[in-house]
Order: structure tokens, then sequence, then C-alpha cells
């Protein structure tokens, strides 16, 4: 069998037809290799023969009995019967749809024989229905085995479902080893085909320390990484160097109302340094909320515009283009610079005007949304792309974006969102990656608080001051709509509860409006025409919002770390003091507690990133989900870090020289393949 099989789709193995096929493509299962990626998460043990005494319903077990009668009802839909004892009891075998020449040999009159099914109770009797095994005692051994329990989708029979496993499994290739032995035996692994079996036939598929187990988590691991190395390769291309004065640089910051951190100076420096190689600079400056990040991309533009070139600033949002292009516009007013504006909404004639002017040149600055990519639109000599809020990027996204400005063009990337080590190297491993780990000096820290949910009257009255202080307040919810089932809070309803105390002051944000009603209720915010904003968490990340100094968040103890992190960071980003009020209900968990106290005395984004990772765990960070970062199958930063640092550094040992083909196979496991192209393995 060629290791192609694996690859080809589903619905050529036999008995699954379109039915099963459109049921098992639910369960992601769409092409073979998906079946031995598909683990088990427990098995059924049959090695123990239980007396029909000692029978538990609803459980899978074996029994060793006697059959005493056969009964084959002439009345038609009706089951047949078959009337089994031990020693300690009776059981009926119960067969719908079943020859009746079928059940006589599989059933002979006065012998013993095995049978394995799920122990059900009907009409004072135990009943077996369609049992998963029978037979004699000659062949026990077939029985006596541990049986894998897959997780399935309403619609797929497990037994059925088990046969397509068993059939896959008896048919897989013997795929040669992309790692030496010498590599397997050194870091206590284990053989790629023997690991496979073996997570599909024993304990090891719900053991994520077996070998078996890290095993695939390994390979998880290098062909993502190998993906990332390929990326970067093809990313980081000859360029022609940026040859600049940091005068224009040096001039703005001497100008700037604030003294810029060791940590901003330091990442302008790699900056400007990418910027004067001539390898093309592919970078990602990850800062934690209100950390500055926005300053230092201007001050690296400057340098770029005044060496002769154009420069692209996209942000997700209209509203967060809008603050660029006004601060770009204060920051740069005395360099006389040509700044632009571009967004889904600009006019016909204006959208006319601005691609004339990036075509000759005359634009040097453009801030926009994605309409800054459209094909239409052409530069003369684009030398820098920033990318604020870059999370939305996935690899093969960042490999085009890096081909929009040509083969002279530096591209620069921004993250708000603070992301652990392992998680960021196994994301952004195609990159090179700056950190701003300070604040600026003028940033006061956040006061942060707590509160039980039953005293939320005590808010009232300070609320009503800071409204007549002229401030302004964010009420985030987790839910737009009540829920039976979990004790949310409904936005909807907290928003009418907050109005008939504040008339006419509040506004209403939640993710079922559409694009333009959400800028609408933002603007009417930033321009103080609402005092108090209700909102479920699609609070924009990066925009300032200066006169906001207040945020309630409820619930709060259902919300991650880095979450909560996040939603903070939308107040105290103006001159006044920022204050953050936790509501919580009665009750709390340990691990709530925890969280809680954590963020109340930490603003360090990082810390409380790393936290988060390690009591929620990597397929629950609610906050990395909400931002797109994609979650890996097998692999866990927390628990398998060992195991992402080993292949990260066994990738750096795969050379130009090295025969890549050996990997195409893995890649194409792991749907690497169509990112990079496999074909140039």
């Amino acid at each position: 069998m060629k290791k192609d099989f694996l690859f080809n789709d589903i619905n050529i193995l036999k008995g699954v037809g379109p039915k099963l096929t459109k049921y098992l493509k639910k369960k992601r299962i769409e092409k073979i290799k998906d079946v031995i990626l598909n683990l088990p998460y427990s098995e059924t043990d049959r090695s123990k023969l239980v007396k029909l005494n000692k029978l538990e319903i609803g459980k899978i077990q074996s029994i060793k009995v006697l059959v005493k009668k056969l009964n084959f009802p002439r009345i038609r839909n009706l089951p047949n019967k078959i009337i089994c004892e031990d020693e300690t009891g009776k059981i009926n075998i119960v067969y719908f749809n079943s020859r009746e020449g079928y059940i006589r040999k599989l059933f002979p009159l006065n012998e013993w024989v095995i049978i394995s099914g799920k122990i059900n109770y009907f009409n004072k009797n135990y009943q077996i229905t369609n049992p998963d095994y029978v037979t004699s005692l000659r062949n026990q051994e077939y029985v006596i085995k541990n049986i894998p329990k897959y997780n399935l989708t309403k619609g797929l029979n497990e037994k059925k479902y088990r046969l397509i496993s068993e059939d896959v499994l008896n048919n897989l290739p013997n795929i040669d080893d992309w790692l030496s032995l010498d590599f397997i035996k050194k870091n206590n692994l284990i053989d790629w085909n023997k690991a496979i079996k073996k997570l599909h036939s024993s304990k090891d598929a719900s053991d994520n320390s077996s070998k078996s187990y890290r095993r695939l988590v390994f390979d998880e691991l290098c062909a993502n990484f190998l993906t990332l190395s390929e990326n970067r390769k093809r990313i980081k291309k000859k360029k022609l160097p940026k040859n600049f004065s940091n005068h224009f640089s040096e001039k703005i910051i001497e100008d700037l109302p604030f003294k810029l951190t060791k940590s901003q100076k330091k990442v302008l420096d790699q900056i400007n340094n990418d910027l004067l190689s001539d390898n093309r600079m592919f970078r990602i400056i990850q800062g934690d909320v209100g950390s500055g990040k926005t300053i230092v991309s201007f001050l690296s533009i400057i340098n770029v515009i005044k060496s002769g070139y154009q420069c692209a600033l996209m942000s997700p949002t209209e509203i967060l283009a809008k603050q660029h292009f006004e601060l770009a516009e204060k920051i740069f007013k005395s360099l006389n610079l040509k700044i632009d504006f571009i967004t889904g909404k600009t006019d016909y004639k204006k959208r006319k005007e601005v691609l004339k002017n990036l075509g000759s040149g005359k634009i040097e600055l453009i801030i926009g949304t994605h309409a800054l990519f459209q094909k239409k639109i052409k530069f003369k000599k684009l030398g820098l792309i920033v990318i604020d809020e870059q999370h939305k990027f996935g690899v093969k996204q960042r490999s085009e974006l890096a081909k929009k400005g040509g083969n002279n063009c530096d591209v620069l990337l921004m993250s708000a969102t603070p992301i652990p080590r392992t998680m960021m190297m196994s994301l952004y491993g195609d990159m090179d990656i700056s950190k701003i780990t300070e604040k600026p000096s003028n940033r006061k820290k956040i006061i942060t608080l707590s509160k039980p949910e039953k005293k939320i009257d005590e808010l009232w009255p300070y609320i009503k001051k800071q409204i007549e202080n002229n401030n302004q307040v964010f009420w985030v919810c987790p839910l737009i709509e009540e829920s039976s089932i979990l004790d949310y809070s409904s936005a909807k309803k907290k928003f009418e509860t907050i109005n008939k105390r504040f008339p006419d002051k509040v506004g209403l944000l939640h993710g079922a409006l559409n694009k333009d009603e959400k800028d609408k209720i933002l603007k009417n915010f930033l321009k103080k025409d609402i005092s108090i904003l209700v909102s479920t968490t699609v609070i924009e990340v990066g925009v300032d919002f200066p006169n906001a100094n207040l945020i309630i968040i409820e619930n709060s103890n259902k919300f991650g770390l880095a979450q909560l992190h996040q939603l903070r960071g939308r107040v105290g980003r103006g001159e006044k003091q920022g204050t953050c009020i936790l509501l919580f209900k009665d009750g709390l968990s340990k691990n709530a507690i925890k969280r809680i106290k954590i963020l109340k005395e930490s603003d360090d984004g990082f810390y409380i990133a790393e936290e988060d990772l390690k009591l929620r765990g990597f397929g629950d960070l609610i906050g990395y989900q909400q931002s797109g970062l994609k979650n890996f199958r097998f692999a866990d930063p927390v628990t398998h870090e060992d195991l992402f640092n080993l292949a990260e550094r066994f990738v750096l040992t795969i050379h130009e020289d090295v025969n890549k083909k050996k990997y195409s196979f893995l890649l194409k496991l792991f749907d690497r393949a169509e990112i990079i192209n496999v074909n140039e393995f």
C-alpha cells in the first residue's frame, strides 16, 4: 500500500457512502489520514468476564453464558431473542433484522458462548441488543481485548466507525521515518508506525505523556516549524538597503511630550538595522496594552519616507485607522508630509484621487483599512508596510502580504496581545520578534478592584459621579441574550437597566450588529455623545478612548486572565486615572480567586498571559481564540514545552543541502503542505 493512500478522500473506503461521509466530515474526517489522527479518548476493557448478577447497566461488558432457548417470532418487525444463563442469573440477547440461520450458527443450543456488548435492562430482565462480539469458547481470545472508544458525532455508529478505523490501520502503509533511529532513542520517542498503532490499541491516546502521544506532538510541531521556516526563507529575500539619516526621527523624538522607554529605543534600533540591511524585514512588535508600539512604527515610517520611499499603514477597523491618521497628521505636522486616508467607505471621487496620487508618488504615507490592498491600488515606490493588530493574518496570508510591496518593501507588524513564548515561537516563527516590555512613564497603573455582584447597587452613585465629572464608562457583559444554562448577564437586559437610571446617556455594542452600526456607536462614544457603553467583548482592541476611565466587567470569573487584561486596557489611556471593577458571583472556585488576585496585583501582560496559560490550558484560552490564534490538535504549550523547544532546535538543523522530500508526508499529514506548496520540497 502506497503512503498516498492516506491522502485520498474518505469515501473511497468500503462501506463509506454519501450519508456516512457527511457525518464523518462533521468530525473533521475528510481524508483517510484524518482517521488515524482521530485518536480514541479511552478504551473498553473486554478482558474481564462478568457474572450475570454483577452486571452494570449502561456499561459494555463481556459475559460467558449457556445458550438455553432460541425465539424466532413469526410476526414482522419483532426481534429475534436468545435466552442465556449462567449459574447466577439470566439474560436476553436481542437481534433486529437478523436471519434465523445466522442466529442458529452463532448461538448453538446448550453450548457456552462469550458475548460482549452494552448492558440494558428491559421488562425486568438484563438484555444486550445487537452485541458487539459473540464467539465460542474456542475463539475466546478474539473477544478478550481492549476496544478503543472514539468521541463521535450524532449519526456515527461506534461499531461502524471502529470497523472503518480498523480497516485503515490494517492497511496502513509502512512509512519511512523522517527521524533517525539515534534521534528517536536519544529523545525518548518512538518509531512513527509503532506510535500510530499504539495510540489506537492502548491507553496511550488518553495519556499525553506517553511515548507514542509525544511522538505525534513532536511531529505536529515539526510540521509547524518547518512551515514557518520555509515561509521565512521566501519572505526574507534580498533587497536594496534603505539609506537614511536618523535626523528626522530624532527631531520628532525631541518634540514628543514624553520620553521613549529603553524598550522602545531598543526596538526602534532593531527596526532601523533591518531597514538598513540587504535582507527584507519581516518583523513583529509585540507589546502590552499602552506600551507605545504606534509611536515606534511612526518613527520607523519617517525614516523610510525620508529615504525616498512611500509607506502604508493598515488597521483592521475604520475607527482605529482614523485615529492613526489623526495622530500621524499631528506628529508629522512640522515635516509637511503628504498623508492620506482610505477605507471601503471612501467615495468614488476621493478614491480616484488617492489612486492617482499613490501611483505618482505624491502621497508619502497612506493610512487605511484592508481597502489598501485592493488590486487597483498601485504604489510608485512602496518601501514599508505596517500592519496593526496583525493577529488577523495566518501564515499563508503573511506570505501574500509580503509580496504586495515588491522586492524592496519591508514589512512591520504589531500585536497588542501578549503571548507566551511557546505560543509565540510556534505562531510567528517566520518573523523576527521585538518586544516592548515597559510602559511609558506618563502611563498610570490602572486601579483594579473586585466586588461581589450582590453589591452592585453600591456602584450607581460612583458611576453618577464619573458622568458628572465628564468621564465615560465601559460596562462589559459576556452574552447578548439571557441563557437558561449559563448564569451570564445579558448585555441587552443590562442596557435597559442602566438606561432607566441614566436616560439618553447609554449605548449598546455587541457582535450581532453590523460593521456600520458598530462604527457609529464607537464614534458616538468617542465624541462623548454617549457616557456609558454597555458592550460584549467586541470592544475594539487598540482604539483609544481618552475620556474613558472606568470599566466594569460582569461575571469576571468567567473570563480568561489574558482577556480581562485586554479589556482593562480600554481605560486609563488619557491623562486621567483608570479604574477597573471586576464583578463576580458568590461561590468562586480556587482557580477563579487566583485569577482575580493575579489581575489585581499585576499589570504585566506577558506575565499574565503565562499565568493564564498555566491556569486555563491551551485549549481554553478564550482571548486567544477570539483573536483568531489557531490551536494545535495535539500539542500543548504547557504540558509539552520541552517538545516545543526540541522541535524548534531540530528544524534549525535541517539545512539547505538536506533532502527535504522526506518531510513532505509530514507536512501533508498536518495540513501544512498547501501553505508553502509542498511540491517545492
